[in-house]
């Protein structure tokens, strides 16, 4: 039951939810999460699992800020800091068949084949013998996963219109806001 429940938590991307420990019922791991610095300056963290693009992330850390800036009594917010980090693994994973399929249990025992090499005679392959035909193969997968973190500055009032990382709460909501995936309800 654990297993399908960690095998469901991959198979979709980090929703927009609060980033609490992994309980239970809980179906993807990631979210947001806050923390006050002063009584106007916050910093604001998405984290996403490796279906969660870097747009989304980056969306979801802007869509938070905007939330809390509203929710503090706030009109609109400036970003101190930001930063996107990318967590990547790469997998290295051997075709299965064209391994040496019978292991070391069987000593140098694998299949092998003879051939006939146009202008080169018959030839030989086993897969000890590392020839390019049919040798092993490869296949290598890099898993990435993002995280946003941002400082913002809460502000009252009109939002400057000359200030590049100054933005409006709630024209963040307004525009992001049909983008954000919840979810699902629990049954």
């Amino acid at each position: 039951m654990l297993a399908l429940a960690m095998l469901s938590a991959c198979a979709t991307a980090t929703p927009y939810q609060p980033n609490i420990a992994v309980q239970p019922g809980r179906p993807v791991p990631g979210g947001f999460s806050e923390q006050r610095i002063e009584p106007e300056r916050y910093r604001v963290s998405f984290a996403g699992n490796s279906l969660t693009s870097r747009e989304t992330v980056e969306s979801y850390l802007l869509y938070r800020a905007a939330e809390l800036t509203q929710a503090q009594g706030f009109d609109w917010f400036t970003i101190a800091d930001r930063q996107t980090d990318r967590k990547a693994r790469a997998y290295v994973q051997t075709d299965p068949f064209y391994s040496a399929w019978y292991g070391s249990h069987f000593g140098h025992f694998a299949p092998s084949w003879s051939y006939y090499g146009h202008g080169h005679g018959w030839n030989n392959w086993g897969p000890h013998m590392g020839s390019p035909f049919l040798g092993n193969r490869m296949d290598i997968r890099t898993i990435e996963k993002f995280e946003a973190t941002a400082e913002i500055v809460m502000r009252r009032g009109a939002k400057p219109a000359d200030d590049p990382a100054a933005f409006d709460a709630r024209a963040v909501l307004e525009n992001l806001g049909p983008r954000i995936q919840r979810p699902a309800p629990r049954v």
